[in-house]
């Protein structure tokens, strides 16, 4: 990957951050001059470099610096605490942080400003196709979080499946609004557009109106949302009259996207093509094409060219099992992440239909047993998001002396709010032992940096 900016038309515009416009070639000079930087810092090949900061081209600038060198990228979720981002530093051994000039402040021991850096001369060029070059920590909301060990190869393979699922070509436009921390920001259209020569539209953060101002002004042709992202989108006001003619589609991904949603943008004629994946397959593993959006909306789509996907045990429902050139080899420093057959355990419940498509059931760790029974909350859930009186909500196990667990339905009220006729909703649709027992109201659900509800912190709220 460490050639890609290289082997594109120096004179193409690469990627453009406000005002400012960066050709493939600009985007390469500075790489390399970062690369030359961080190696007068004493960064070698294996040392890990950390990034703390919103979106910014100096992160972009960093991973091909990195990757000259064979050294590692560390990107830190803005949206944590000091005490968090220290244990992440500590556990990882940066030997250098940089930082936006907006967050030096946050961490003034550990930081430097990565728009101060300079150097003269020629960078180590170091990096090989097999040297590890992201360290993603997992997101932590039970216990401690891990770091992902993702190499090269599997950043070049991981773009080929966006590119073959995306059709992406060096015409396209691709407009990032989800955060590069992770690796759906950072790896489903964003680095791939740049392994295509494609152009890439940046913003810091997900903003609305300016998500709108650029689809007038730069006609984008791709980008990638979450379903948080598409609801803000389909309630604001501009959405009616939007000009989206330019979107030839849009990914979506991270949790189960609402089909209501997926409806709102097909009614306007956009497919919605869901990818599916984890941190640890950078992330994709299974996808849709434009086709199969519209064939099969709610399903995860194949197995992306360069990648097997299979249900354990040879089930026809159970966990989703990853393989390929794209998934990690270990979480940091040296934990094996895979079985002896090289397959990773996603931690994820789901079918395969007789089409051979893949359907997400839901996460293993949040299926409630009761009675002997197994409950997946997000088949519960995907009936409570058309009960009435409620703004969103979600399901979790609560501990129960007779039956183990039993459900709960935790949500957000609306003004005719009445938790009878919430319970009432289900009657009829599911079976008796999946209906919520009780109903608890709470302001606002806790989610992470890409719209995940946090279940560890629902269930302290019950507790």
């Amino acid at each position: 990957m460490k050639h890609w900016l290289a082997a594109q038309p120096p004179d193409r515009i690469a990627l453009r951050f406000g005002t400012e416009a960066l050709s493939y070639g600009a985007l390469h000079a500075q790489a390399m001059a970062m690369a030359a930087a961080l190696a007068a810092r004493g960064v070698r090949h294996g040392d890990r470099v950390g990034f703390l900061g919103q979106n910014h081209p100096a992160q972009i600038v960093a991973l091909f610096a990195c990757a000259r060198l064979g050294a590692l990228l560390l990107p830190l979720n803005w949206r944590l605490a000091p005490p968090e981002w220290r244990f992440i530093l500590e556990d990882a051994g940066v030997r250098l942080l940089l930082a936006t000039p907006d967050m030096v402040l946050a961490m003034p021991d550990r930081a430097v400003d990565v728009t101060t850096l300079t150097a003269s001369g020629d960078a180590p060029d170091d990096g090989e196709e097999s040297d590890p070059v992201l360290l993603v920590y997992t997101s932590g909301t039970t216990g401690r979080p891990k770091g992902a060990v993702l190499d090269q190869r599997a950043l070049h393979h991981n773009a080929l499946n966006a590119a073959h699922a995306f059709e992406l070509t060096q015409a396209d436009r691709v407009l990032t609004v989800l955060p590069l921390f992770h690796v759906g920001g950072l790896n489903i259209q964003t680095t791939p557009a740049l392994m295509a020569g494609a152009e890439v539209l940046l913003h810091p953060r997900f903003d609305a109106e300016a998500f709108f101002d650029h689809l007038e002004r730069h006609r984008p042709t791709l980008t990638l949302l979450v379903p948080a992202v598409m609801q803000a989108l389909v309630s604001h006001p501009r959405w009616a009259s939007a000009d989206l003619s330019s979107l030839r589609a849009i990914g979506a991904g991270s949790s189960d996207v609402p089909l209501s949603l997926i409806e709102a943008f097909h009614a306007r004629g956009i497919p919605v093509q869901q990818v599916y994946g984890a941190t640890e397959t950078c992330p994709i593993a299974i996808i849709q094409d434009r086709a199969e959006a519209l064939a099969a909306p709610g399903s995860l789509g194949r197995p992306a060219r360069h990648a097997e996907a299979r249900i354990a045990d040879g089930a026809t429902e159970g966990e989703i099992q990853i393989r390929g050139p794209a998934t990690l080899r270990r979480y940091w420093p040296d934990v094996p992440a895979l079985d002896a057959e090289g397959w990773f355990a996603t931690g994820d419940v789901g079918r395969v239909d007789p089409q051979g498509r893949f359907w997400f059931t839901d996460r293993l760790k949040h299926v409630i047993i009761s009675g002997g029974e197994n409950i997946y909350p997000a088949e519960v859930e995907r009936l409570l998001r058309s009960a009435p009186g409620i703004v969103e909500g979600a399901i979790i196990g609560r501990p129960d002396p007779r039956w183990g667990e039993v459900p709960v339905a935790v949500v957000v009220p609306a003004q005719n709010f009445d938790a009878a006729r919430l319970l009432a909703h289900f009657e009829g649709q599911i079976a008796r032992f999946k209906i919520p027992r009780a109903v608890v109201t709470v302001r606002a659900l806790p989610r992470t940096a890409l719209g995940k509800i946090e279940t560890a912190r629902l269930r302290q709220l019950l507790a």
